[in-house]
Parts: structure tokens; sequence; C-alpha cells
């Protein structure tokens, strides 16, 4: 049974984690707040972007034909951007999507196809790594503009799909749902597909100048480009959010340590005190 000291230090040791959980917790609450506007506020863009691309790709019409539009016969290829942390304490945030992104990898690899991985964060690096998955890394990008992030990956996915390096871009994310749920989504982000249902009201006749067409142009690395910062920002939200409730339960679970512990220190105290009692009593006896 270990000594009334050894039960005092552990109850110590445990108070002192409980203060860095619980302020942990207090900095994850306050960076979700932001974290979750901007990722929540960037959905209505996302969404009436997408109404535009419906109309315009409307007037288009079926002949309109841009390279980030070429669906090609047989996929011999395909680039992946896989989005983590560069730190943990954020419960299964990381692993949940990890484990089901290493199966979907050894799915595309048995098929025979050629994998390029730039992932982000060093969790999803260790990971892919210590598993003899080869990968392009990008580092603390938390800490980069997300616009910057956002141009560099576009460009990297677009230029090396119309220089026939691979046949398809595939993002890889946790989408942010609420604070105790991220979804793990694999979204095929290049060849864009058009959205499709809406139809020009006929009460309202639109002019598109130059045309149409060249508007359309302009309009899909644009969205292309909301599509893969809305992901980034997702990924911040659910990361905070995954803290805040790691941090939870740990602060949680201290307590309920620390409540047990001084249960036994308060036992282990009452023992000594009544064996010390009962050898005083006894030693009176004996005189």
């Amino acid at each position: 049974m270990p000594s009334l000291k050894d039960l005092k230090n552990r109850i110590g040791s445990v108070k002192k984690t409980r203060q860095i959980t619980s302020a942990m917790k207090l900095v994850a609450g306050a960076k979700l707040r932001k974290a979750t506007e901007r990722a929540v506020s960037a959905r209505p863009y996302q969404e009436k972007l997408v109404g535009v691309l419906e109309r315009v790709g409307a007037r288009a019409g079926d002949s309109f034909e841009d390279p980030l539009l070429e669906h090609r016969d047989e996929v011999k290829a395909i680039y992946v951007a896989i989005l983590t942390t560069d730190r943990g304490l954020c419960g299964p945030f990381n692993n949940n999507l990890l484990r089901k992104t290493l199966d979907w990898l050894q799915k595309n690899k048995d098929e025979g196809l050629e994998i390029k991985i730039r992932v982000y964060g060093r969790k999803g690096k260790d990971f892919l790594t210590n598993r003899g998955w080869e990968c392009e890394s990008v580092l603390h990008w938390d800490k980069e503009p997300k616009l910057d992030l956002v141009r560099d990956l576009a460009t990297t996915m677009s230029e090396g799909f119309s220089e026939e390096k691979w046949d398809q871009s595939w993002l890889v994310y946790n989408e942010f749902v609420n604070t105790m749920t991220q979804t793990t989504r694999f979204m095929r982000v290049i060849p864009l597909s058009l959205p499709e249902g809406a139809e020009e009201s006929d009460a309202l006749e639109l002019r598109y100048e130059p045309s149409a067409e060249g508007l359309l142009g302009k309009l899909l690395p644009l969205y292309l480009r909301t599509v893969l910062l809305q992901a980034f920002l997702e990924t911040d939200a659910g990361e905070q959010a995954a803290k805040l409730t790691a941090m939870d339960n740990a602060t949680r679970n201290a307590t309920d340590l620390i409540d047990n512990l001084t249960l036994q220190y308060n036992r282990a105290r009452q023992a000594a005190i009544t064996k010390e009692i009962i050898e005083i009593v006894s030693g009176a006896e004996a005189l």
C-alpha cells in the first residue's frame, strides 16, 4: 500500500495536471469560437458560388470545355492532399481520419494506381511515413495565411492535372459538424463537376460579358480555391473542437482521480492514527 507521503505527492501531481488541462480547455474554447465563426461564415459564400456556377453553366451549355472539367477515360495516377494537425491532445481527431485514409490509399494502390501524397501536419506525416508511404509534407500550416496555402495547393493540383502527372486530385479532411462530431470526407476536387439542376429564370434575362463561357472559365479556378479554403477552415474548427472535448474529459478524469486518491489518503491516515492509538493503549495496559 502506498505511504501517506506517496499519496500526498501523487495528489499534488494530479492537481497540477488538472490545472494544465483546464487552462488548455479554456484556450481551446476561445480558439474554437473564432475558428467556428470563420468556417460557418464561409459556407454561404461557397453555396452562393455554386448557385452562380449552376446558372452560368446552364447558359454556357454542354459544349463548354475547360481543362479542369476533363474527365479521363482511364485513371492511372491520383494526387491526394490530406489535412491533419501538427499537435496532438485532440482525442481521435487525427487517428480516425488517418486510419480511414490508410485503408482508402491501400485500396487504390491495390487497384494499380500511382499515388502522390501531400500531407499537412506532423501527425499525418509521422503516421504515413512510419507505415512506408512516401509523402510531401507541409508542417505548421496553421501558422500560415490560409489563402497562401490554398493558392499553392490549387496551383499544384491544377498544373499537375494539366501536365497529365495525375488524372485526379483528391482532398481528405475532417468536416466540422459540431463540437462533438467531425466527419471524414474524401472529396475529388479535380476534375471539377459543374453543379446541375438550376435553370435561368425567364423573368430575368442575364447578360454575361464577354460571354458565359469566358465567365465560367474564370469562376472554375475560383471555385477550386473556395473548396480548398473551406476544407482548411473546417479542419481548423474541428481541431479546436476535438481539443476542447479531450481537455474537458482529461480535466474530469483528473478530478475523479484526485477524489479517489484523497479517499485513499484519508483512509490510510485514519488507519495510521488508529494504529498509534492502539499502540499507546497497549503500552499503557502493559504498565
